[in-house]
């Protein structure tokens, strides 16, 4: 039975998070969630609508639960709609909904309403996808190990009295076998930091508060089982193991069972809500769990990682996590980590998430023990950094459910998360003031780039580096504490909201896509209150009718490339996007001034189409006067109220996104330029800008007609217009023109020597006669077995160039890394932040 709000107060847990006044039997009952104003009375509004007060939801103030009896919901839906229209005319009038009374209709005090679906399962644990196996350490060949960190790893473990078991062979705490390749912990450790008074929550499937190596760190008052409605987060299926080898990667406590968690004195909770559906609700409470007690939320799961899938929290869960990072931790802000998903080789990507593409979020991919980038391990212009995990043939060393038990093969971006949040824990001990946006900051200055050479980096106007892979680079422990105890605190969180922009426009299939832009100006900056950038995000609406075929580019002032969207061929989603709010993290520190744009392409041609219809520009960063900052709103479902305009649209050429295989060199060639000619400049970014033809202003609320595209673009009606802009058929019918010239000429010369060879040797029976260089003859045999000599060659005036060379245009598009090409890198990487053996 679930805990009803009284008791859960006198026992001291966080609100109503415990549950409802009655259990939520949804299969005879409806539920819904309602917002109040502070002084609209829950029992008043239960009265008024016939609906019986299931409680509050979690932390979240004025935000109830109500039900009612299946047979009435129909009369209930209706009232809720009629309020909706109540509050929108209001907030059109600008009046405030108090003012606007004038009677105690409790209903009056409803701000905001929404219908709960059912508890389902769409929640999945972020471990490495079976058909991506790698072998246990006892399976591997036997590795040699640096001797000068061996050393160093034997004076670490004295000096620290850390006699735990499997230490040695936790290489992502100390790898003796690649040198720099962990995340460079012990010099933290030394320093007297080892997390001390920070919890973290691991938001799973259990904890095992009964194993040795957690039972001296495990935090009773921040957990709770929401699957079960029980206070202890206890594992009770027989996969409930993934919460508890997490929690071993961050808190397993200094003593002789396993190993050592990065902040092996910090406090562990668990909070289980994997191992059943889940509504969102429990969800929405859980992740503000006891959150003034809790300071991170370690988040190894999502929804499907296959490549196929696009979903996103429901609104309360937004505005739990909304309101975890303006009110928890006394307003310093819940942290939360997030694992950026396995999908990779499935074509899936971190922005088709809404949990690891939140703004709230510290989204971390893998790196295996090697350097090397996991297949599994997803890129996206979301990921903020990489820590390490499986590949390369090993896993990480954890702790496992049972008393005195461990686990050798802990992987996926599952892992990954856990060390970013105990390296957070351990920020957190050094310097507990910082605020969520500070540890973001700290992640971003902090980061060590991997892997520079393999063409996925951009260098920002910042100076900093930043990689679809790689995010900012990989966790840096010691560096991420050194500066947090020095770190200016950041000023609160300014945005801008542009209005919406109107495009109603066909996306073409092909090499060509469709672009929108809107430039934001300085006086618009300045009145958002808004100093520097932080966060990008771009809500849009797309039509179409294979979703997986379109990717979206968002391209800033500065010419930098964000691949919000990339096309996934598992997706045969006929939906598009529906108010799809993409994010990214690689503008980072730019000016937010200037010209915005975003291009929708469709690069397959086949029978699905699709239209761009609108989309939006949200701007988040650090405000210039932070007295005069306010919190931003909690999100809404509909934004009923926002201005529109229309946007500017054009059909342009665009530049494919580099892939390993090219080489920096071509990173500004354009694809209408001929081959060798000279490469245009291409401003800031190291990917060129856009080609654009000729501009359309769209009319309101109507697609621009498709023919203008054509009549100003392209050469003549009665001309093959090969699908390219004007400029790049005149290229093609100009080449075609002298390559029709020379091979004519050629034919005249060749012509006029057998003319004359005939004139002065006319009982030849050849035409002409091949006259042999002794130095420069090579056997060849011919047919009948006979061997013939060539002598001479004639000259290739296009030698080193294929036809391929010449006339194809590199059109892939920008996908996420499905192969390890990484060379391995640091072997000698000076051992930074270790200088205290």
């Amino acid at each position: 039975m679930r805990i009803v709000g009284g008791i859960a107060a006198t026992l001291g847990l966080a609100g109503a998070v415990a549950g409802s006044l009655h259990p939520r039997s949804q299969e005879t009952r409806d539920f819904f969630a309602l917002h109040l104003e502070d002084t609209t009375s829950p029992s008043h509004v239960a009265r008024a609508l016939g609906a019986r007060h299931e409680g509050q939801i979690g932390e979240l103030d004025g935000h109830h639960t109500f039900s009612l009896p299946r047979e009435q919901t129909a009369q209930f839906d209706s009232l809720l709609d009629d309020l909706r229209t109540k509050r929108k005319l209001r907030r059109r009038s600008g009046n405030d909904i108090g003012s606007e009374r004038t009677s105690d209709d409790p209903l009056d005090g409803v701000l905001w309403s929404h219908k709960l679906a059912p508890a389902r399962q769409r929640l999945q644990k972020r471990i490495p996808p079976v058909s991506v196996p790698y072998p246990l350490v006892e399976k591997q060949e036997k590795r040699s190990a640096n001797a000068k960190i061996v050393d160093f790893q034997s004076n670490a473990m004295s000096t620290l009295g850390i006699k735990d078991p499997i230490f040695r062979e936790q290489w992502h705490l100390i790898n003796t076998v690649q040198p720099g390749h962990d995340i460079n912990v012990t010099g933290v450790w030394l320093d007297g930091i080892t997390g001390a008074g920070i919890a973290t929550a691991v938001v799973d499937d259990g904890l095992d508060m009964d194993s040795k190596d957690l039972k001296p760190n495990y935090f009773a008052e921040g957990s709770f089982d929401f699957n079960e409605g029980a206070p202890e987060p206890r594992p009770r299926l027989y996969d409930d193991k993934h919460g508890t080898r997490c929690c071993g990667e961050i808190a397993a406590a200094k003593n002789d069972a396993c190993g050592v968690g990065v902040a092996y004195d910090s406090k562990i909770a668990g909070i289980r809500i994997l191992s059943k559906p889940i509504d969102d609700v429990d969800e929405a409470a859980a992740i503000n769990y006891a959150y003034q007690k809790n300071d991170i939320y370690s988040c190894s799961w999502g929804p499907p990682d296959d490549g196929a899938t696009m979903d996103a929290p429901g609104i309360l869960i937004k505005r739990a996590m909304t309101n975890g990072v303006q009110k928890g931790r006394d307003g310093k802000g819940s942290v939360f980590v997030f694992a950026a998903g396995n999908g990779a080789q499935f074509g899936d990507n971190c922005n088709f998430d809404g949990y690891t593409n939140s703004i709230y979020s510290i989204t971390v991919g893998a790196i295996d023990r090697e350097g090397n980038h996991p297949t599994y391990s997803e890129s996206c212009s979301a990921q903020l950094v990489v820590a390490y995990s499986s590949g390369s043939g090993d896993a990480i060393h954890t702790t496992d459910v049972g008393s005195n038990k461990c686990y050798n093969g802990h992987g996926g971006t599952s892992a990954a998360g856990p060390l970013a949040a105990g390296s957070v824990a351990l920020a957190l001990s050094a310097r507990p003031e910082l605020t969520w946006r500070d540890l973001q900051y700290l992640m971003v200055e902090t980061a060590v780039p991997v892997s520079e050479d393999d063409n996925s980096w951009q260098k920002l106007p910042s100076g900093r580096k930043f990689s679809h892979d790689w995010g900012f680079g990989k966790v840096d422990t010691y560096s991420l504490v050194e500066r947090a105890r020095t770190w200016e605190l950041v000023k609160p969180q300014a945005w801008f909201n542009s209005p919406w922009l109107r495009v109603h426009h066909e996306i073409p299939q092909g090499d060509k896509g469709l672009l929108s832009r809107y430039t934001v100006t300085a006086e618009q900056v300045k009145a958002a209150n808004m100093a520097q950038l932080e966060h990008v995000t771009v809500t849009m609406n797309v039509n179409h009718t294979r979703r997986g075929d379109i990717s979206v580019e968002l391209r800033s002032p500065a010419g930098i490339v964000s691949y919000l969207s990339v096309a996934r061929a598992q997706d045969e989603h006929p939906g598009g996007y529906e108010d799809w709010t993409f994010m990214s993290v690689a503008h980072w520190g730019e000016s937010a001034i200037g010209e915005w744009s975003v291009i929708v392409k469709d690069a397959k041609v086949n029978d699905f189409s699709g239209s761009f219809i609108d989309w939006r520009l949200n701007l988040w960063g650090e405000a210039i006067d932070g007295a005069k900052q306010q919190l931003h709103p909690l999100p809404d479902e509909h934004d009923d109220d926002h201005p529109y305009e229309d946007a500017h649209v054009a059909t342009t050429t665009v530049e494919a996104a580099p892939t390993k295989t090219e080489t920096p060199t071509n990173l500004d060639d354009h694809h209408d330029r001929p081959v060798n000619s000279k490469p245009q400049e291409t401003g800031t970014g190291s990917i060129p800008e856009p080609v654009e033809d000729e501009k359309e202003p769209t009319t309101t609320g109507k697609p621009a007609s498709p023919t203008s595209t054509s009549s100003s673009n392209y050469l003549s009606s009665y001309l093959p217009t090969f699908g390219a802009s004007k400029r790049t058929q005149i290229w093609i019918y100009a080449s075609l023109a002298m390559i029709i010239v020379f091979f004519i000429g050629l034919g005249v010369y060749f012509q006029l020597q057998r003319i004359k060879r005939r004139r002065t040797t006319a009982h030849d029976d050849y035409e002409f006669e091949m006259i042999e260089d002794e130095d420069e003859t090579q056997p060849m045999t011919g047919s009948y077995g006979r061997t013939q000599r060539r002598g001479g060659e004639l000259y290739n005036a296009f030698a080193g160039e294929s036809d391929e060379e010449m006339f194809s245009d590199d059109d892939e598009s920008y996908r996420d890394r499905l192969a390890n090409t990484s060379e391995k890198d640091g072997e000698d990487e000076p051992l930074h932040g270790r200088e205290k053996p």
